[in-house]
């Protein structure tokens, strides 16, 4: 699969990165990254490739682990020398399924589209990291996320400091993504604040619609974020590319085991933590 049968290359040309109209694109994403900490690129991905995606997915549902269990915003144990109000101690209940890396068929678009070094270096352009690369993690650097009728992805930040997304299938009603930008700092956890969302103050509140084919570029860590409860009976499929700015860092083992229902020998091997002080946790929606 060439990159002409799934990037939207006529709106964003990430192939001719000499081009003005490329230096206009990613100028718009750094600007909207800077403001916001999100932007989104509509009908990134070609209809027909989304359609493919779609179809592996269908394909494969038998292959999705799926999870339910109680987690707070930092997805960390329950910290009883805190007060029963921090937002440390606030657990809602997390419904969500993922068709991991591993599983992803031999000629999957999204292996083809999570491989492009047109992407990649567009990806490091955006974000104004460099360098940028792919992830290690062999089940999370590129699966697919699935919600069904019903599920709900609470409140969380992530712990890797950007994620990509690419919307397959909307949901018949629901599934939106919400978020409060830049809710805390390097700094600052602001648990004030974060407590305030969690309780239902939507004044730092943001939300979008999402469309398929739209690629969302997100600042995850710094942005409290979640998927609105899943109703009707068309599933969200969403593609969620990881790149990052350590190649050797990957989920630990039981996270693993518990977002992905293993974990590899890897995934023992290259145990480790963030380095910025900030509350643990590598994942994305």
């Amino acid at each position: 699969m060439s990159i002409e049968q799934i990037i939207n290359l006529e709106n964003y040309p990430i192939n001719n990165t000499k081009s003005s109209k490329y230096s206009e694109l990613v100028n718009y994403t750094k600007k909207k990254l800077k403001e916001d900490g999100c932007c989104v690129l509509p009908n990134f991905i070609k209809p027909d490739s989304i359609l493919r995606m779609k179809k592996e997915i269908d394909r494969n549902l038998g292959k999705i682990y799926f999870t339910s269990d109680k987690h707070n915003p930092y997805f960390t144990k329950d910290d009883q020398t805190l007060n029963s109000e921090h937002p440390k101690r606030i657990f809602t209940v997390r419904q969500s399924g993922y068709l991991n890396s591993d599983d992803l068929e031999k000629d999957s678009d999204l292996n083809k589209f999570y491989d492009l070094d047109e992407m990649l270096k567009f990806t490091s352009d955006s974000l104004e990291v460099f360098p940028l690369y792919k992830w290690a993690d062999p089940l999370g650097r590129n699966p697919y996320s699935i919600m069904h009728t019903d599920h709900y992805f609470p409140w969380h930040f992530d712990g890797n400091e950007f994620t990509l997304s690419i919307l397959i299938q909307k949901a018949d009603k629901g599934g939106f993504f919400e978020y409060c930008p830049d809710l805390r700092k390097k700094d600052n956890e602001n648990f004030d604040e974060v407590r305030n969302v969690l309780k239902g103050d939507r004044t730092r509140v943001k939300s979008l619609d999402l469309k398929p084919g739209d690629l969302q570029i997100f600042k995850g860590r710094f942005s409290m974020h979640r998927v609105t409860k899943i109703e009707g009976k068309t599933s969200r499929y969403i593609a969620l590319p990881c790149y990052v700015k350590d190649p050797f860092k990957i989920n630990k083992p039981e996270h693993s085991k518990q977002v992905y229902g293993k974990a590899l020998p890897i995934h023992y091997e290259r145990e480790n933590i963030q380095g910025d002080g900030l509350t643990e946790w590598i994942k994305k929606i």
